[in-house]
């Protein structure tokens, strides 16, 4: 009988290894927890008897001496990642009960690695949210405080971390996503570099910006994750061909790491959330890294940039989805327009069809000039500053979110450009093509704060290594 939590693949497969445990009993314990906190709303589907038939073939793999590097890992995967066989709806009415004809290409380097899929968890509807209140099946909850938010849009994913209702989970990150929820949760969130993993498969929300992650409770299962993941994939002609190499932990190197002076000095930065950013600073200065305080004058102009360019994207993906080829189609509809309109509203919720409504503005042909090509002159000027910056250094520090995680149906969700804010510090590094980590440091009430590294292009194992660094100064 499991009565522990395993926090990284390498104990679960140090106890495979000893017969202390089984792939069997594991499926059993994980599903077992998963009905027991059903009331987080975290998990939209649990593949109970698949999950238990593809334990048993596991351990008789193990015994064989054929497993692969991920024999024991029970994953679960956000609902916009296609998976064979499987609904992948993205949590959006529109798509309902859609049924992946393929695999993510992400997914299935994993799958051919031996983890096991135990769960479908819930998001965001199209990914578009910074609490996971916008899903079509309901709020998650915040294991920590269930009247609190998780994050978004991968919020069922951290959550089903946090909760202990699989080893780890697979998100995507568009303008924080991934790292938002993380910090939220006192989980291991990463975003890697624009084109490290392939996006085949991953239902488009904003494609110059999208990518999948993991999110763990250990740097090693992230690193692992990530690195399996990686690499070239002819069916994605934005992934790249950069070598992926295997992490090891340094924790003896030194890194020069700048810090953000606009994030010190923000108003809408916690009390908490500053504490915590100004004691790892001191904490970092100790252990002999170079910490230098550094100007980053953008800060103002990176959620409105992200926005613009975002909805116009979304404006694009989402067309597909107009009762005609694909999506809900409306009862009600009678002629070609009534399709359009009916089908739409009645597919898509509100926050939705804010996005999809402001990117079809910025692209008008009134607005594109004004909006539309701005934002993308802008970005260049945030990418161009933010490679310069780590010319010189090996890390930029912000915190990742600047409060707490918030409750919910408060303030935030009544404001939108309140929401919005909250990316405030992890939309820098999609805008950038950059990769940034967030991992878990103190805590509020019992709630986590997140700090977040973006490194040079390609250089995630720094962010692994910093991470790895990090997580010894608040070990218990």
């Amino acid at each position: 009988m499991i009565s522990k939590k395993y926090t990284s693949l390498s104990h679960i497969q140090e106890d495979l290894a000893k017969d202390k445990t089984s792939c069997v009993e594991l499926a059993g314990y994980y599903i077992a927890q998963n009905k027991k906190h059903a009331g987080l709303n975290a998990v939209l589907e649990v593949f109970e008897e698949e999950t238990l038939e593809n334990a048993a073939a596991m351990d008789a793999k193990i015994k064989a001496g054929t497993a692969g590097r991920l024999a024991g890992m029970f994953l679960a995967i956000k609902d916009n990642i296609c998976y064979q066989g499987h609904i992948s709806s993205s949590s959006s009415k529109t798509i309902g009960n859609y049924e992946a004809v393929y695999t993510a290409t992400a997914l299935q380097r994993l799958l051919n690695e031996d983890a096991i899929v135990i769960a479908r968890c819930n998001c965001d509807e199209f990914a578009m949210g910074a609490s996971n209140e916008n899903s079509a099946y309901g709020a998650v909850h915040n294991a920590a405080d269930y009247s609190r938010v998780p994050g978004g849009s991968s919020g069922g994913s951290a959550v089903a971390v946090q909760a202990d209702l699989c080893l780890a989970a697979l998100g995507s990150d568009t303008g924080g996503s991934i790292r938002q929820p993380a910090s939220f949760t006192g989980t291991i969130g990463i975003k890697p570099t624009y084109g490290r993993i392939s996006r085949y498969g991953l239902l488009a929300y904003a494609s110059s910006f999208d990518q999948i992650g993991p999110i763990t409770s250990s740097i090693e299962d992230s690193a692992l994750l990530t690195e399996i993941m990686a690499g070239k994939d002819e069916a994605d002609a934005t992934s790249s061909s950069t070598e992926v190499k295997s992490y090891k932990a340094l924790l003896t190197k030194k890194y020069r790491i700048a810090y953000s002076k606009e994030a010190l000095e923000s108003n809408g930065v916690s009390d908490s959330v500053r504490t915590a950013y100004v004691n790892l600073i001191q904490k970092l200065k100790l252990d002999g890294h170079t910490v230098e305080e550094k100007s980053f004058p953008y800060l103002d102009y990176m959620v409105p940039c992200y926005y613009v360019l975002t909805t116009a994207e979304a404006s694009s993906n989402l067309s597909r989805y107009s009762g005609m080829l694909y999506g809900h189609r409306s009862s009600q509809a009678n002629d070609i327009e009534s399709t359009f309109k009916k089908s739409r509203s009645e597919g898509f919720g509100p926050e939705v069809k804010r996005r999809i409504m402001t990117g079809t503005f910025v692209l008008s042909a009134d607005s594109y000039d004004a909006f539309y090509s701005k934002a993308q002159k802008v970005r260049r000027i945030i990418q161009r500053e933010s490679n310069k910056i780590l010319e010189e250094y090996d890390l930029f520090l912000c915190p990742t979110t600047p409060t707490v995680a918030f409750e919910i149906g408060g303030e935030h969700s009544k404001d939108p450009i309140a929401m919005y804010l909250a990316d405030i510090f992890t939309v820098q590094a999609p805008l950038a093509g950059l990769p940034a980590i967030s991992v878990p440091t103190e805590e509020e009430n019992g709630l986590s704060i997140g700090m977040h590294f973006m490194s040079r292009a390609f250089a995630e194992n720094d962010l692994f290594n910093i991470g790895e660094i990090v997580a010894k100064y608040y070990e218990d």
